[in-house]
């Protein structure tokens, strides 16, 4: 008799997801088959269920905040072992050859694919992955509580490292991935401003709780000019007033894998050596050096659980600011 698994599965770009019963997939050459413990509800899938990611394919499962347990070690892969923890993030596959592989910037391979976007995600009960770019998790830890880590986490930990050494760093758009950069940032003695959509005091005060020395809308003034705004919202109009809040010699990092068109400025406002830089994907030097980064100086991340089957409401919290945190599917 065929095992067979329960996935959330988006069919075409601008529909619900839905839910499948298909095999459980066995794992190739170099594979892991996972038994999935949670997956995180991550932006980029709000993008990919709007067609607003043109390398997607379809059908598609989302999800690459993966935290599981591996069921079955295919061959030739070699220190990973049955019920092991791991996790699995958007970078699912490089092609180990090209001149960024090469130099240590495989998250811009042009070969590139991405879990949950090309590969078969975490909205499901089973996956597989390629173990080389899957990172060994800790046994004893909430599983939901992980999840976030593998991407919101990572890209997080991206986007600051982006900003070099300042000490005033702004966040636009306090969700997932802020509300963990932020106390990271705290730990590192940076000072964190949280700008949020108007009006968003629940928002405000998360921040705050978590150390912000100062949080508001995004459509003011910083109270202090910053040396480095990292814009986690995909909304191009921040990137105007976050250059206009930096001290010269400052960084506005955009962390977001999409972004409405950013309007037109003056060159005055990035004159003084400000920089505008983009993060693409991630590199897994980056999670290695972020779950280590974990391990040493674990950070709080506050999750809402969801059952696999609720993925779609999941995905409309999400989109219209309900949450607190990340989202995370529970299979």
């Amino acid at each position: 008799m065929v095992r067979t698994s329960r996935a959330m599965q988006l069919q075409h770009p601008n529909q619900a997801l839905v839910e499948i019963e298909r095999a459980v997939p066995q794992p190739a050459y170099g594979q892991l088959l996972l038994r999935v413990e949670a997956c995180g509800v991550c932006r980029t899938d709000l993008h990919l269920v709007d067609g607003e990611l043109p390398q997607a394919h379809t059908p598609i499962v989302p999800g690459h905040e993966i935290v599981a347990r591996v069921e079955a070690v295919g061959a030739g892969v070699g220190g990973f072992s049955r019920g092991q923890r791991v996790g699995v993030p958007w970078l699912g596959w490089t092609c180990g050859r090209c001149a960024y592989c090469v130099s240590g910037r495989e998250n811009l391979c042009d070969q590139a694919r991405f879990t949950g976007c090309q590969i078969d995600g975490g909205y499901a009960e089973h996956c597989v992955a390629d173990a080389r770019y899957c990172f060994a998790l800790p046994d004893g830890d909430d599983a939901a509580s992980l999840a976030p880590q593998l991407c919101a986490g990572l890209i997080g930990y991206r986007a600051l490292s982006m900003a070099g050494s300042g000490t005033r760093i702004g966040l636009y758009g306090f969700g997932a991935a802020a509300h963990i950069v932020a106390q990271v940032a705290r730990q590192q003695g940076r000072e964190v401003y949280a700008f949020t959509r108007p009006d968003d005091h629940e928002s405000q005060q998360f921040a705050r709780s978590l150390g912000a020395v100062w949080a508001g809308n995004s459509d003011v003034a910083a109270p202090e000019q910053l040396d480095a705004a990292l814009i986690f919202a995909p909304v191009g109009t921040l990137v105007p007033k976050a250059l206009a809040a930096l001290r010269k010699g400052g960084v506005v990092v955009c962390a977001g894998i999409h972004m409405s068109d950013i309007p037109g400025f003056p060159y005055a406002a990035l004159w003084g050596e400000r920089q505008i830089r983009s993060v693409a994907n991630l590199t897994r030097q980056d999670g290695t050096a972020f779950l280590e980064l974990m391990r040493q100086h674990p950070v709080h991340t506050e999750v809402t659980r969801f059952p696999l089957a609720r993925a779609n409401h999941a995905l409309a919290q999400l989109r219209n600011g309900k949450l607190q945190g990340a989202a995370v599917l529970i299979p």
